[in-house]
């Protein structure tokens, strides 16, 4: 009897590990899996969502001035109306995640204002070249946003810095600090010099195997504007489930929000390697997919639009 039981738990074990193992060899694919988000109990952020930036090391004007112009076209309605798509168009799909709260109240979704509340510079690599989560990022938390519990810290850092956790699967992430104080932030990787062909992409075609850009970046920077569409997409998925049990698709390895579920996708016919197609800047051959603040042209990452079920694209 002691051996039956033996040899059944050894192929019940061995049952268990195959299927897991099946599980565990199947990446989630943003072009075939259609995932399923819910709301798991906690909030969303409304109203206005107060920033509070850190340079960290010397990011340049291209960088600083494309990021704050993506924030400022969140609720930029103005421009040319021929002009279609705008990001504040990508921003509504985010903002009509409020309709699935189960408190929500019929009708239109109330705006969610961005705004750049503080922003401080830290061109002496005071704290180093390798940022640490548990170390070094707290304390840049505590510097930029003086103590106030209502402002959403933005770490992004220049060419020369890295960030724990960042060119490996991630290029910014929405994380939480230690409890008991536990707040979200957003860290922004600049992918020039580390990982330009994951996190450069589609302005750096490395990590498909192919040659030369796939894409021209649409304001001439290929790190500004490759870190607006990883800022893009932490914004996003940090609106819709700031304490990381809002909106997300359930998968084995992660959790992932509106935008992480769309990864890779800008424009219609997106598959592994091709971002889809998108819009073209007769004059200077930039490519994008939404019309922003200032005249300004921007590439976004797709999102999930819970109405339509599926990648919003333009």
């Amino acid at each position: 009897m002691g051996s039956f039981i033996r040899l059944f738990v050894l192929a019940l074990s061995v049952t268990l590990l195959i299927n897991s193992s099946a599980v565990a060899g199947h990446d989630y694919d943003p072009y075939n899996d259609k995932p399923e988000l819910k709301n798991h109990g906690g909030p969303m952020l409304t109203g206005t969502v107060n920033l509070a930036i850190m340079w960290y090391g010397y990011c340049g004007k291209e960088i600083k001035n494309t990021i704050r112009n993506f924030i400022k076209s969140l609720d930029f309605a103005g421009g040319k109306p021929k002009h279609q798509p705008k990001v504040v168009s990508w921003w509504e799909v985010v903002e009509s995640y409020q309709s699935l709260m189960p408190e929500a109240k019929p009708g239109a979704a109330a705006n969610i204002s961005v705004k750049v509340a503080k922003q401080s510079s830290e061109k002496t690599y005071k704290l180093g070249m390798v940022l640490t989560l548990q170390y070094h990022i707290p304390k840049l938390i505590k510097h930029v946003t003086k103590g106030d519990p209502n402002i959403i810290p933005v770490i992004v850092a220049a060419r020369d810095v890295t960030i724990q956790g960042v060119c490996h699967g991630k290029c910014a992430d929405h994380l939480l600090t230690e409890p008991p104080n536990r707040r979200p932030f957003i860290i922004v990787g600049n992918p020039e010099v580390e990982c330009p062909g994951e996190c450069g992409w589609p302005f750096h075609a490395a990590e498909f195997g192919l040659k030369g850009p796939v894409l021209k970046p649409p304001n001439g920077n290929m790190s500004a504007d490759a870190m607006v569409v990883s800022f893009a997409s932490a914004l996003a998925d940090m609106v819709t489930s700031p304490m990381q049990d809002g909106f997300y698709h359930s998968f084995y390895r992660d959790n992932l929000g509106p935008s992480a579920v769309c990864k890779g996708i800008f424009g219609r016919g997106a598959a592994p390697g091709n971002p889809g197609q998108v819009q073209s800047d007769p004059k200077t051959g930039g490519n994008f997919n939404a019309y922003g603040y200032n005249n300004k042209r921007f590439l976004l990452p797709a999102v999930w639009n819970p109405k339509t079920k599926s990648c919003w694209i333009g």
